[in-house]
């Protein structure tokens, strides 16, 4: 089933950058999937942005020309079609977890955030599997567990 289309009210600042214009957030966009693309309804236009969230920051960066100068500081409403991503640890990862002795509650929110989103673009069913593997082995021993 696919996520419903989110919209979701911005505020940010305009940045100049070689590539062109970057609007960047105010505050970081969480839980949603980004390098995709969205929509930004900005002074009345509807302007195709590349969403970029990095560890601190989310970043717009559209993928034609905004009629007009941008304003240096703005209010917006961006528009998601991906929707939310899911928070939930699947049950793959943590059966694989539990069965190697490791640790899955010692990630933090970043840590689970990035497994879970490197998990989830999974596109074979052999490629997970060398993924679960590879996020298992990273996690630390459970306390008491044999090494």
């Amino acid at each position: 089933m696919l996520n419903p289309p989110r919209a979701l009210p911005v505020r940010g600042r305009t940045v100049l950058a070689a590539t062109g214009p970057l609007l960047v957030l105010d505050d970081r966009l969480e839980g949603h999937d980004t390098f995709l693309t969205g929509t930004l309804t900005l002074g009345g236009h509807d302007i195709s942005a590349r969403i970029t969230t990095l560890d601190d920051s989310t970043t717009l960066q559209p993928t034609q020309p905004f009629p007009g100068d941008l304003p240096e500081h703005w209010q917006a409403t961006l528009h998601l079609r991906h929707g939310q991503r899911p928070r939930d640890i699947p049950d793959d990862l943590r059966t694989a977890a539990h069965a190697a002795d490791r640790d899955l509650d010692a990630l933090d929110d970043a840590e689970l955030r990035y497994a879970l989103t490197f998990l989830g673009e999974a596109t074979t069913p052999a490629i997970r599997t060398d993924r679960l593997t590879a996020i298992v082995t990273g996690l630390p021993t459970l306390e008491g567990a044999p090494e």
